[in-house]
């Protein structure tokens, strides 16, 4: 039989956002592997992990994952992440991976799961869909991401201010993901945008250090690398009034 390389999301970081498919998938799973910068750390998707299973059963593999500028460090990391989850999937009938999120937005999974396919001829790859940090922040404060006929644009800020500025300056609603060192510039295009009054950002959500505040409180203070922010646009239709 085919081995079986599943990809998790483990939501935000709050163990009661883990779906149900998603703790079967994890418990089923011969072992669940989580990504970390360092063999030391318990990373986010582990901690959430071991709610569900017992530790004995969870492998951490070292990933790159804040590098951006050095690509070869980056592939590296990726190669010989995929080499130890190939040696046990030769092993194992089933090997899990357990991410924050969802498997398909921004996940490390995804480049594992293409170096796989070229380790291990007739994996099977497969994916359990997980909460997002932006519908966490948004139940965490009100915010709605989407009324009617608005669209929703989702912005990494690790790709730069320009490209958050540009959607800002769009309709409907921009979340922008991992904006915590671009604070400054954030704060400055929400400004620029007419967008920084009816914005909230957060991080560590469901975690006990979260904060979830206003993103007129922003002064250019760094924040966590994983910090979430909502902009959605002026709704001054009444109910139903972008229908």
């Amino acid at each position: 039989m085919s081995s079986r390389l599943i990809g998790i999301g483990v939501g935000p970081g709050d163990p009661e956002l883990v779906t149900v498919k998603g703790v079967n998938a994890l418990r089923s799973a011969d072992v669940v592997v989580v990504p970390v910068m360092d063999t030391g750390e318990r990373g986010r998707a582990e901690a959430t992990v071991l709610h569900y299973v017992p530790a004995e059963k969870v492998l951490r593999v070292v990933f790159a994952l804040n590098e951006r500028t050095d690509r070869a460090r980056r592939e590296a990391a990726w190669d010989a992440a995929g080499e130890q989850v190939a040696e046990l999937l030769g092993r194992h009938a089933s090997v899990a991976f357990a991410t924050i999120g969802d498997p398909n937005v921004y996940s490390t999974f995804t480049y594992l799961a293409q170096t796989i396919a070229g380790l291990v001829p007739g994996v099977v790859v497969e994916t359990v869909p997980g909460i997002t940090a932006m519908q966490d922040l948004a139940a965490r404060s009100g915010a709605v991401l989407t009324e009617g006929t608005e669209p929703l644009t989702l912005v990494p800020v690790t790709a730069g201010s320009a490209v958050l500025k540009e959607a800002l300056a769009g309709p409907g609603t921009v979340v922008a993901y991992k904006f915590g060192r671009q604070a400054a510039e954030v704060a400055e295009a929400l400004a620029q945008t007419g967008r920084l009054d009816d914005a909230v950002w957060g991080s560590a959500l469901g975690l006990p250090e979260e904060s979830v505040r206003a993103a007129a409180e922003l002064d250019g203070t760094p924040l966590p690398y994983l910090s979430t922010l909502i902009a959605p646009p002026r709704r001054d239709g009444g109910r139903g009034g972008k229908l």
